[in-house]
């Protein structure tokens, strides 16, 4: 099973229809569900505050893990991988260590130390930033992917 936990929720029909369709598409491969998490209000860019929300928004991430699962938490620090890579780290972690993995999307301000502790691997998509909503349509098309190559199906490049 995936389980993407995303802190916020999706606004735009756009949006909401592509991921709608990822996870159409990745039916046949996985069950796969995404859970929203509440942002917290951030009034101020005082490091306590910030420091507060991602406090809060981490004890709502970490709530929603399953005991077993193997988390991948979505972080500029992270390891790249390119696409065949991915596909052969979530064969690994399927095979050797876990049968859920559990994706993170963190708030704006990140995460709090507690949720990089839990993290197994921290990922990086690029060095790019991007908005959280396109962070979702992207892990969607990077897993979708994933399951393509590892069962040897065309993929359009």
């Amino acid at each position: 099973m995936i389980q993407i936990i995303a802190v916020g929720k999706l606004k735009e029909k756009a949006t909401k229809a592509l991921v709608d369709e990822y996870l159409k598409r990745l039916q046949p491969y996985s069950r796969t569900e995404i859970i929203e998490v509440s942002d917290e209000p951030n009034s101020s860019e005082v490091e306590a505050e910030e420091l507060r929300v991602k406090r809060i928004e981490g004890e709502r991430i970490l709530k929603q893990i399953k005991k077993d699962s193997y988390v991948i938490l979505l972080d500029l620090r992270g390891r790249e991988m390119s696409s065949p890579k991915l596909a052969e780290k979530i064969s690994e972690i399927n095979t050797y260590h876990a049968s859920n993995i559990t994706f993170i999307i963190g708030g704006s301000l990140g995460v709090s130390d507690e949720v990089v502790k839990r993290a197994d691997l921290l990922l990086k998509l690029s060095e790019m930033t991007f908005p959280h909503n396109l962070v979702r349509i992207l892990i969607l098309e990077q897993i979708y992917r994933a399951y393509k190559i590892l069962n040897h199906e065309p993929y359009h490049k």
